[in-house]
């Protein structure tokens, strides 16, 4: 059977220079890998719908959408999965982890440190050129 393909958002939200990661929580096949926070696009919604729903429902603040980072696309076991990333602002409230073990603000340069989904690191590595 093949697996399915999936398509995600997430969000490069940057305040004072810095860029917000967000570890994953649970037991699944990604617990405890880092990501930009965001979440499935559902059928009734475009992809920036998808990313301003899903940081209200995980985080518990709003963004503003820029421009789009990269898509990447990436084969898991479970799914192959669509990434696409967008440069992103807070509007309004102060991100709160409910869905994610931990969250941490770094710096471009500093975001290799951490241990990310395979399906993000392109996105980091447009980040960290610039």
């Amino acid at each position: 059977m093949t697996p399915p393909e999936i398509a995600v958002v997430g969000a490069v939200i940057v305040r004072d220079g810095l860029i917000l990661c967000a570890r994953r929580a649970g037991t699944g096949p990604m617990a405890g890998l880092w990501e930009f926070p965001g979440g499935k696009v559902e059928p009734d919604e475009s992809p920036v719908e998808a990313l301003v729903r899903e940081i209200d429902e995980e985080l518990g603040c709003s963004i503003a959408v820029g421009e789009e980072v990269t898509t990447t696309t990436y084969a898991y076991d479970f799914a192959t999965i669509t990434l696409t990333t967008y440069w992103s602002e807070l509007i309004a409230g102060d991100p709160d982890p409910t869905e994610h073990a931990e969250i941490r603000w770094l710096s471009p340069a500093d975001l290799h440190t951490l241990e990310w989904a395979p399906a993000d690191i392109p996105a980091i590595e447009i980040i960290q050129r610039g």
